[in-house]
């Protein structure tokens, strides 16, 4: 097993695939059907991720990350059957919307990296994607059905993974216990609000996010859109205002 990532089983086919030792605590999930697997999110490319699918799963793997930002697409280079959303693309062929010398920075500002591992030799992924998602399709994995959601706040693409049967939403960086981040140029705090009132309103059993803890109860989706809103009422939310703290977690606008 590759001592870099950490793997927890949610339940019977669905895993966690975490870098507790990196500050941006990135989760993957690993979802297996019948006939394919989805591979939700590519964490940070540090050391190779697919010997730990493949420990998982011998089934076709398909990749789409929640969104197209450094920490989420590192290891899509071992996943040629990937997607993303169309508002994203062109960050995968070259407009990437931060200076390599910025995620550089990101990535070394907790000082935790695997052994040998040089910030310096970092490079953002780069690819093609095998198609473009816009929202609303519906995956097939073989008696699993999985629906992209388009969740657009955090990123323009930012996209939510949602399994009716079981009732797990997978949020990305959309809700996670920590500080969630509206305040890039490519960030839009009114359509935050606007993806928080429609995840808020499906049946959630279970929280799934891109970040630190995975053990959260579903109400943090309503607490963290309750908290917009009151922002909303009183003219903040908008990039600039500031962080704003609720407990477990926060808001950078």
């Amino acid at each position: 097993m590759e001592p870099w990532f950490t793997v927890e089983e949610i339940d019977a086919e669905t895993w966690a695939i975490s870098e507790y030792g990196h500050w941006e605590e990135p989760h993957c999930y690993l979802l297996a059907g019948s006939r394919r697997s989805l591979l939700i999110d590519a964490g940070l490319g540090l050391r190779p991720l697919r010997g730990i699918v493949r420990s998982l799963t011998a089934l076709p793997v398909t990749a789409i990350p929640t969104h197209a930002h450094w920490d989420h697409i590192g290891g899509l280079a071992e996943f040629p059957d990937f997607y993303v959303h169309a508002a994203e693309a062109a960050w995968l062929q070259g407009a990437f919307p931060l200076p390599p010398e910025a995620v550089r920075r990101e990535l070394a500002r907790g000082g935790a990296l695997p052994p040998g591992f040089a910030a310096d030799d970092y490079a953002v992924f780069q690819g093609r994607p095998a198609g473009l998602l816009r929202g609303g399709e519906v995956l097939d994995l073989g008696g699993r059905r999985i629906q992209a959601l388009h969740t657009p706040g955090h990123s323009p693409g930012h996209l939510c993974f949602w399994e009716a049967e079981r009732g797990f939403l997978f949020t990305g960086d959309l809700v996670y216990a920590g500080e969630l981040a509206a305040f890039f140029p490519t960030t839009d705090p009114a359509a935050y609000l606007a993806s928080l009132e429609q995840t808020a309103a499906l049946p959630v059993r279970r929280l799934l996010p891109g970040h630190h803890s995975l053990a959260l109860e579903p109400v943090l989706l309503t607490q963290v859109r309750d908290a917009f809103r009151t922002l909303d009422a009183g003219g903040l939310l908008r990039r600039g205002s500031g962080v704003f703290s609720f407990g477990d977690w926060s808001v950078r606008l």
